[in-house]
């Protein structure tokens, strides 16, 4: 019995033996890799202009709320196209304890959150009756009537109405010789990996496997025991709070904050965003940050005259060439390079 025993465990080590060295060889990699990522992005704030520096800025928090959108489309089937009344709470909670309540703009960004979260989780609930794009037309309802809310005269002694509320920009703390534009990336940028590393692990925890699971299959998941209507709630509370702090970040940035800036269009571009980016992806958050942040930008300089028709161009061709996203588009190409890779001993 011992002989057999002893045999099978040689064979097992025998059969584990090539993929552990590749294990290994993998892992410096990727922290190398990540190594390399983090040193750029500290030292982006140096070798750039002010101008610059603030794009790069808004495309992190970009980053932010389109990663809360996806965390609920993309891994929820939850389809929203409310997102940018979230953005636009966030912005508001700042921007009226900064000019009413003289909060520093560091101590709102909790309050921001939490307020976002109870919204987003309350709302959800009554939600969870919709599905597909009755949902979609809900929240859609959401952003389009929001604008019209923060100009109405009972909130305007609070929002600034039509004329919104101009905020100052936080200067550099302990005396440090930098400019207001690079403090506040490298504040981003550090909120940025907080908040991406806390989604990673609330995805692939407890929770996130329970809002993948829903997404597949919501009959097979309550069947295995899953509050479903809690998990949903969950899941857009969640969402509602990275995108009330982007919104908040994005108040900060700006130093304003006006109706006309939170209309419709803010939702679709998250939507575009997450799309664009990959749909049940992480660092697509980022893709599609950058893409909704530049790429009308340069649909303007091509054609003055029709810059919506380039951008939607733009669009048409990405959606073609990747169907499932950018990273998407990458992990087929890599892929591809495995299932090309010669065999040992071939």
């Amino acid at each position: 019995m011992s002989d057999s025993s002893t045999l099978s465990i040689s064979a097992d080590d025998a059969a584990l033996a090539p993929a552990v060295p590749t294990l290994r060889a993998r892992t410096p990699w990727r922290v190398v890799a990540i190594a390399i990522l983090a040193a750029a992005a500290i030292a982006v704030p140096f070798v750039m202009s002010d101008y610059r520096i603030f794009l790069v800025t808004s495309t992190l928090i970009t980053a932010i709320a389109v990663l809360g959108l996806n965390m609920l489309v993309g891994y929820n089937g939850q389809l929203s196209l409310g997102h940018g009344a979230l953005y636009a709470m966030g912005a508001y909670v700042t921007a009226i304890l900064m000019e009413h309540a003289q909060f520093a703009w560091w101590a709102t960004l909790p309050i921001s959150a939490l307020i976002c979260f109870v919204f987003g989780f309350l709302f959800g609930w009554p939600a969870l009756r919709l599905k597909g794009h009755y949902l979609a037309l809900a929240t859609f309802a959401l952003a389009l009537a929001t604008p019209q809310l923060l100009k109405h005269k009972a909130l305007e002694p609070w929002t600034g109405g039509v004329q919104g509320i101009t905020l100052l920009k936080p200067e550099a703390p302990f005396g440090w010789k930098i400019s207001t534009d690079q403090w506040l990336y490298l504040v981003v940028l550090a909120i940025t990996a907080v908040l991406f590393a806390a989604a990673w692990n609330i995805l692939r925890g407890r929770l996130g496997r329970a809002t993948v699971a829903i997404r597949e299959q919501p009959i097979a998941a309550s069947a295995m025991g899953i509050n479903v209507p809690y998990v949903k709630a969950m899941t857009f509370g969640i969402s509602a709070l990275y995108t009330g702090v982007a919104g908040s970040l994005g108040s900060v940035a700006t130093a304003f904050v006006a109706p006309d800036s939170f209309n419709t269009f803010v939702s679709v571009f998250f939507l575009v965003g997450a799309v664009v980016g990959g749909l049940g992806t992480i660092s697509g958050a980022l893709v599609g940050a950058a893409f909704i942040q530049f790429v009308p930008n340069l649909a303007d300089q091509i054609s003055k005259a029709a810059p919506s028709a380039i951008f939607a161009g733009f669009l048409i061709l990405c959606m073609f060439l990747m169907p499932q996203g950018f990273v998407g588009l990458v992990r087929s190409a890599l892929q591809r390079l495995r299932r090309q890779r010669p065999r040992r001993g071939d």
